[in-house]
C-alpha cells in the first residue's frame, strides 16, 4: 500500500495562530489544526487505502470544541511563538529548542506535549511523536485533535486497528470531518470489522457526497458480502462520477456476472467501450463473457482490442476459446480464433499454442500434420503429457499400433497422463486378445485415478483371462 508522506509542520501547528491575535498570557490554547486539517482525500484504487495529500491545508475553525481543548502557559506559549518558523525550515532545531521546555522540574501542559509531538513528527522521529501524543490523551482525554493525530500516525504505519481506536475516539469527541469518518471506515474494514465499517462509510458520505473513496470503500464492502442489491446502484453512481475510471465500469459487470446478469454485463462492458473507458481489463472480460457462449466473432473483436501491453492475456483466451471450439466440433470457428491470434509465444504459451493447433488438424483427420505440431511441441517439452498421447492416437488412427504403443508407454511415465495411457495401452492390448496385459494396465490406471468405470471393465477382462492363449 502506497500512501503520501505526511509532513506535519506550519499548517498542523501553526495555521490557528497565524489567523488569531493570541494575548501572551496563561489562557493561550494549543494552536488549532491537527493532521486532518493538511489532508485531502484523492483517488486510491479498487484495494488501496485512501491516499493523503499534504499539499492542501485546510484552515477551519474548531471553536464550539474549544472547552475540551488543553490551554498552555505564558511561559510555554513565548517559545513556541519563538520556534514556530522553525517548525517549517528547521524542525529539528525546533525540537531542540522546545525540548528546553521539558527540562523543568514541572510537568508540559498537554497543549505544550501536543506542539511538541508535532515537531518531532516533523523530525521524522516517529516513536517519540507517539509517546508525546499518548501522554496529552492521557491527560486530557478530550483533547479531539491529539485523538486525530495519534490515529494517523497509525494509520500511515499501517496500524489499522490502533488508527481505528484513536479515530472512533475523535468522532465519540464529536469529529464529523468526512475524512476522519472515512478513513475510520478504511480501518475498520482492514481490520475485518464490516458493519463498523459500513457505518462508518455512510457517515463519510453523508459528509463528503460527492467523495468517490467513500463510496468505493460501500462498494468493496457491499461485494464482499454479496449485496448486490446496495451494490449495483453505487457502482453506478461512481460511474456518472467518474466515468472514466475503468475498475468501475468492470465492477458494475462482475457484479451482474455473480448474479448470472451476463447480458447486463455484456452490455455494461460495451457501453464502456463506447465510451473510450475500457481498458484491458475490461476488454479481456467482454471477450471471456462472449467466448462462454460460444460466440467467437465477438469475442475476437474484444480480445483484439486489447492494448498490445496486454497481448498475452488476450492471446491466452483465444487458445482456451478455440479448444472449445474444436471439443465442440466448429472447427472453422476455431480455424478463425487461431489465426486472429496474435503472439510471440514463448515458453507455456508456445507450448498451448502448438497444442491447439494439433488438436485442430486432429479434429480435421490430418494425422500427418497433427504430428508436426506435436513434434514441435514435444522438442519444447519432452514429457509433455497430452501431447505424447495426441501423438499415440494419430498413430493409431493410421494403423501403426507399434509408434502408438511406443507413444503411451512414454506418457504413461509422465505422473499426469499415466492414467490415461495405461487406459490407451489397455485397449491395444485387448485388440489383440491379450487379457492379463489389458487387465495389468487397468490396474496400473486404477492407482493413478479411482473411477468405477475402470474397475467394472477390468472386473469383465479378468473374467475373459481362462481364454487367453498368449
Amino acid at each position: 500500500m502506497k500512501v503520501v508522506a505526511l509532513l506535519i509542520a506550519a499548517g498542523l501547528v501553526l495555521s490557528a495562530a497565524a489567523s488569531a491575535e493570541p494575548t501572551a498570557n496563561a489562557n493561550n490554547r494549543a494552536p488549532e489544526g491537527g493532521l486532518l486539517d493538511l489532508l485531502n482525500l484523492t483517488g486510491h484504487g479498487t484495494n488501496k487505502a485512501p491516499e493523503l495529500d499534504p499539499k492542501r491545508i485546510i484552515n477551519k475553525s474548531n471553536s464550539f470544541l474549544k472547552e475540551r481543548e488543553p490551554e498552555m502557559t505564558a511561559e510555554e506559549f513565548a517559545l513556541y511563538e519563538k520556534v514556530e518558523s522553525l517548525l517549517v525550515t528547521n524542525p529539528q532545531l525546533a525540537v531542540t529548542m522546545l525540548e528546553t521546555m521539558m527540562a523543568d522540574p514541572e510537568a508540559p501542559s498537554p497543549a505544550f506535549e501536543f506542539i511538541l509531538g508535532n515537531a518531532y513528527y516533523s523530525a521524522g522521529q516517529l516513536d517519540h511523536a507517539e509517546q508525546r501524543y499518548r501522554s496529552t490523551v492521557k491527560r486530557f482525554p478530550t483533547f479531539l485533535r491529539a485523538w486525530d493525530n495519534l490515529g494517523l500516525l497509525y494509520y500511515t504505519g499501517n496500524r489499522f486497528a490502533e488508527a481505528a481506536e484513536a479515530f472512533s475516539k475523535a468522532v465519540a469527541l464529536g469529529d464529523r470531518d468526512q475524512t476522519t469518518l472515512g478513513i475510520l471506515g478504511y480501518c475498520l474494514e482492514r481490520e475485518g470489522d464490516s458493519v463498523s465499517a459500513e457505518m462508518a462509510y455512510l457517515q463519510a458520505v453523508t459528509a463528503g457526497p460527492t467523495n468517490a473513496d467513500w463510496k468505493e470503500g460501500l462498494l468493496r464492502i457491499y461485494v464482499d458480502h454479496r449485496q448486490y442489491g446496495r451494490a449495483e446502484p453505487l457502482a453506478r453512481a461512481l460511474i456518472k462520477a467518474k466515468p472514466m475510471e475503468t475498475r468501475y465500469w468492470v465492477e458494475l459487470a462482475r457484479i451482474y456476472v455473480a448474479q448470472g446478469r451476463k447480458t447486463d454485463a455484456m452490455v455494461v462492458l460495451e457501453e464502456a467501450a463506447s465510451a473510450g473507458a475500457a481498458g484491458p481489463d475490461e476488454f479481456l472480460l467482454l471477450g471471456d463473457l462472449y467466448a462462454e457462449q460460444n460466440l467467437a466473432g465477438p469475442a475476437i473483436a474484444a480480445y483484439g482490442k486489447v492494448p498490445a501491453a496486454s497481448r498475452t492475456r488476450s492471446a491466452d483466451r483465444l487458445l482456451i476459446l478455440a479448444r472449445v471450439l474444436v471439443r465442440v466440433g466448429r472447427l472453422e470457428d476455431a480455424q478463425h480464433v487461431l489465426d486472429a491470434t496474435k503472439t510471440d509465444a514463448s515458453g507455456p504459451q508456445q507450448i498451448a499454442l502448438l497444442q491447439t493447433r494439433a488438436d485442430l488438424l486432429m479434429a480435421r483427420k490430418q494425422w500427418p500434420e497433427a504430428r508436426q505440431q506435436i513434434e514441435a511441441l514435444l522438442a519444447l517439452s519432452p514429457l509433455h503429457g497430452p501431447a505424447l498421447l495426441a501423438l499415440g492416437r494419430s498413430y493409431l488412427e493410421e494403423q501403426n499400433t507399434e509408434r502408438a504403443s511406443l507413444a503411451f508407454e512414454t506418457a504413461s511415465r509422465v505422473p499426469a497422463s499415466a492414467a490415461q495411457a495405461h487406459l490407451e495401452l489397455a485397449n491395444l492390448e485387448l485388440r489383440g486378445r491379450h487379457y492379463a496385459k489389458a487387465a495389468a494396465h487397468l490396474e496400473k490406471a486404477l492407482t493413478f485415478e479411482k473411477n468405477d468405470a475402470v474397475t467394472d471393465a477390468l472386473a469383465r477382462v479378468r473374467a475373459m483371462m481362462p481364454r487367453d492363449t498368449d
